[in-house]
């Protein structure tokens, strides 16, 4: 087996465009094309182009597909109508998160599961020998397909610009197949930006025609391609959580403070359900570490595993840290003891190498678009 990262389609692309490019989940993925911070900004104002072609796809078919799913993961997924998409993970018996999902529903008996690039192989694994004693099958797609997002508040009408899909018709968290600049697509109202956006699966040998076609659409209107770097911060901001970061195989969604998506009422048993009922409960009566936003007053940057401190005892840990463009200051995203986590709570500081700079407590997100 080789030891070299994985290129996307775009590879040669990114690089032509001057790329500062990463390894990431075993694939080489750009970072950055110019300045993090104005890639940043301009999703925020404008809109900016993502190569995401690194996630991780598994179709599931057949007459059982829902119920094998309904199985495999926490939430409902007999409840996702046609088109639609849902939020959900999927969870180790012992109640631990595997991974957060988004799932598509792209017919009758036929789902898109979307995984995170670095636990692609192990959801893939986890959903075919979970769905094992179904009349389903499971379908590894992730050279199926390339990914792209156009993401930002001019992302609708740059892509109404290069496509005659029904775009106002299309909500939140739902899906459509439709040509976008010529190409076939799966165009999904989906994004990790905290603005609107859209998600394009296209056919790999697809994705630089269309790359160039969005680039090409959003010129007047200031769209840039953007890095991972930036995906981070915004996803930061908008206080979405990052698997390895506030979700690992050590905490419960309930743990997570996202019990919401374990739907317990849904038909029949599932992994994970007698441990995620337990922690429900434990949840309940004796509230774990909360996840909360931390402003800096200072200018030092937390990163993820340093310490948040109160009167000298640790009192959390910070999950995620970085400098926030839109706010101007440093932000985290950290995991405390619930007697400092409520919004406003004073004398809350980080460990930063030795020293204790202060941070406000806040409700996530950071940043929420104007609707």
């Amino acid at each position: 087996m080789s030891n070299a990262p994985r290129l996307t389609s775009l590879d040669a692309l990114h690089r032509s465009l001057g790329a500062t490019m990463t390894d990431f989940a075993g694939w080489d993925m750009p970072l950055r094309y110019g300045s993090e911070r104005d890639e940043h900004n301009a999703v925020r104002t404008r809109a900016g182009l993502f190569d995401l072609s690194h996630m991780g796809e598994i179709t599931v078919t057949g007459p059982d597909a829902m119920k094998a799913l309904n199985y495999a993961l926490v939430g409902n997924i007999a409840t996702i109508g046609l088109g639609r998409a849902r939020y959900t993970m999927i969870c180790q018996e012992d109640g631990g998160i595997v991974d957060d999902l988004i799932v598509y529903r792209l017919g009758e008996t036929e789902y898109m599961v979307v995984a995170n690039a670095g636990n692609a192989e192990i959801v893939l694994d986890a959903i075919t020998e979970r769905a094992a004693g179904f009349d389903a099958e499971v379908r590894d797609d992730r050279d199926a397909y390339a990914l792209i997002a156009v993401q930002g508040p001019e992302s609708p009408g740059i892509l109404a610009s290069v496509t005659d899909a029904d775009l106002d018709g299309l909500k939140y968290y739902a899906g459509l197949p439709g040509t976008v600049a010529g190409v076939p697509a799966l165009i999904a109202r989906t994004g990790y930006t905290g603005e609107d956006g859209f998600e394009l699966f296209v056919a790999p040998e697809h994705a630089e025609q269309l790359w160039r076609a969005l680039t090409e659409a959003g010129q007047d209107a200031g769209l840039v391609p953007c890095g991972l770097s930036c995906r981070d911060t915004l996803r930061l901001e908008a206080g979405m959580p990052l698997y390895g970061h506030e979700l690992t195989t050590a905490l419960t969604p309930f743990d997570a403070g996202l019990g919401r998506v374990v739907k317990f009422e849904k038909d029949g048993d599932f992994v994970g359900r007698t441990a995620l009922e337990a922690a429900a409960e434990k949840a309940a009566a004796n509230p774990p570490r909360k996840l909360v936003g931390l402003i800096a007053e200072g200018r030092r940057v937390p990163r993820a595993g340093f310490s948040v401190v109160s009167g000298g005892e640790v009192v959390g840990e910070v999950t995620s840290g970085a400098p926030s463009p839109t706010l101007g200051k440093p932000i985290a995203m950290a995991y405390v003891d619930a007697a400092h986590a409520a919004p406003g709570t004073t004398g809350v500081g980080i460990d930063i190498r030795g020293t204790h700079e202060a941070y406000e407590v806040v409700a996530l997100p950071f940043y929420k678009r104007q609707k």
